[in-house]
């Protein structure tokens, strides 16, 4: 039965699982639960129709389903006027009136009392808070004896559009209040600084040393050793990167221009449209100069692997190491700067790093871009079978509602989880792995698991199909930093201990 019903979910589906779609993930959050909840609990006090608890299937849920942000929020907007927009109709008539009266009281209060002295700082209750501007009004709200009220401010009970944080903050590493620089951080700096300056790198104790993650400071450096773009011997480095280099743009100059060709057109065509969806929420990744060296590396890499080509997902590896070796030329966020501020002999360096290291990465892991993806197919097959190990109940839930492991986990395999992640946590995760041998290829199956694993609770609230492949498409993890990878990938690693050797113990 579950097998009959995943053919049908995917013979009803336009598309084939691992093509970009526009999906909310990491990069786009899901709603508020705290205000979709109190939504939903004031639609069914109005007795208006609840979408059904049990559909069919996916496709069936997403057509049945209206997105709670069509609901304008135009905030000079009358709401007690009899000729409304047939988009606030959902609203709840009750919040509707409570928030046309709270305004017209505002503004009444505000006309009656013209000129507002400024109290003392001493006459303020000690819990008034000063409201400096409207998105920290929605913030926090101020109680009816507050001395100062936001004219602006929204009622709790109307569904507002979450604020994005700057998902991008790729220098951000410590998301979850972690000072920026403790005395073992600036230790453990100088390990790396002592390392590398030497004649001839330990890359054995490079790759301990970056485990637990590589200081900004010297990860361009490090991740071009831990990819074997760079030798160990630091004499031969300088010769070494000049000659791939100039080796990169020698591929230029001789394959660049057939793109044009008619056997390659459909290739250059399909790179042109994935890059524009390449982090769209991050303005750097929208400068058209990004994009053309975009271009040029995807297009080099497919025509110089004819086996696998060009596959949807290999544009968004290109990202951590551009960003890492940008970095490196950057003093401040690199999220809004402009390329064009840097020489452009800096600019060839980091596209020439960048197709080079991802290379090598892609070397270990091209089974997953071949005709047919087995490789992807195989490392699904795998979670699956591990996760039946790790978390029986879990499993077995889905199985249950009939939730296939490859509707949710090829992604998580195509794209090495980073449309799941943002991309600070990314370029964190991928110290790990490129310290880890095969990270990419065989270490990445367990942070799948305890990946999956960290959700159990959530997953098992779930009791239908589409509320669960939901769930799995938008997790939150956008406020995501340095403690909860570093979380992920401990329990990674004591999974890989428990069953990598042991393969037995993950099979039935």
């Amino acid at each position: 039965m579950a097998a009959e019903s995943g053919r049908q979910f995917w013979k009803r589906s336009a598309k084939l699982p691992g093509s970009i779609q526009p999906v909310y993930g990491a990069q786009h959050p899901p709603l508020d639960s705290r205000l979709t909840k109190n939504f939903i609990k004031d639609r069914s006090k109005a007795g208006l129709p609840m979408k059904s608890k049990k559909a069919s299937s996916f496709h069936e849920f997403a057509r049945s389903t209206s997105d709670a942000w069509d609901i304008g929020d135009d905030e000079d907007e009358d709401f007690s006027s009899s000729s409304s927009s047939s988009s606030l109709q959902t609203l709840n008539s009750k919040v509707a009136k409570a928030t046309a009266a709270q305004v017209l009281e505002n503004h009444s209060k505000l006309r009656a009392k013209p000129e507002r002295c400024q109290p003392a700082l001493g006459d303020l209750p000690t819990n008034c808070k000063v409201i400096k501007s409207s998105s920290e009004a929605q913030l926090s709200r101020s109680s009816e004896e507050s001395c100062v009220r936001s004219p602006l401010q929204k009622q709790q009970s109307l569904p507002l559009r979450p604020v994005i944080p700057l998902v991008a903050r790729i220098s951000d590493q410590n998301a979850s209040g972690a000072p920026p620089m403790t005395v073992r951080e600036k230790t453990r700096l100088e390990k790396f600084r002592q390392l590398l300056s030497s004649h001839n790198t330990d890359l054995d104790e490079l790759r301990k040393c970056s485990w637990p993650g590589v200081p900004r400071e010297v990860r361009p450096v490090t991740w071009r050793l831990l990819s074997g773009y760079l030798p160990a011997n630091s004499e031969r480095r300088k010769l070494t990167l000049q000659r791939k280099r100039e080796e990169y743009f020698g591929f230029i100059q001789q394959y660049y221009d057939s793109r044009n060709e008619e056997h390659h057109q459909d290739t250059y065509r399909q790179i042109h449209i994935d890059i524009p969806r390449t982090n769209p929420l991050i303005p750097l990744f929208q400068q058209p100069l990004v994009q053309e060296i975009f271009e040029r590396i995807l297009f080099i890499w497919a025509i110089r692997h004819p086996a696998s080509g060009y596959v949807q997902g290999i544009n968004d590896l290109v990202t951590p190491f551009f960003v890492v070796f940008l970095s490196e030329h950057v003093e401040e966020d690199v999220e809004n700067f402009d390329v064009t501020n840097l020489s452009q002999d800096v600019l060839r360096s980091i596209e020439a790093d960048s197709f080079w290291c991802m290379s090598k990465l892609l070397d270990g892991i091209q089974d997953n871009y071949t005709f047919a993806q087995p490789g992807i197919q195989k490392k699904v097959k795998a979670l699956e079978e591990l996760v039946s190990r790790i978390d029986e109940q879990v499993h077995n839930h889905f199985r249950k509602y009939e939730v296939e492991y490859l509707q949710f986990a090829f992604r998580w395999m195509n794209n090495l989880l980073m449309r799941e992640l943002p991309l600070r946590c990314t370029i964190r995760l991928w110290d790990t792995y490129q310290s880890e041998p095969e990270g990419f290829s065989h270490f990445h199956l367990y942070v799948c698991a305890a990946f999956l694993i960290k959700w159990r609770k959530e997953i098992l609230d779930e009791e239908d199909f589409q509320g669960l492949l939901m769930l799995l498409q938008n997790l939150p993890t956008i406020h995501w930093g340095n403690e909860e990878i570093g979380l992920l990938l401990a329990e990674a690693y004591r999974l890989k201990y428990m069953f990598a050797d042991a393969p037995n113990h993950y099979r039935r």
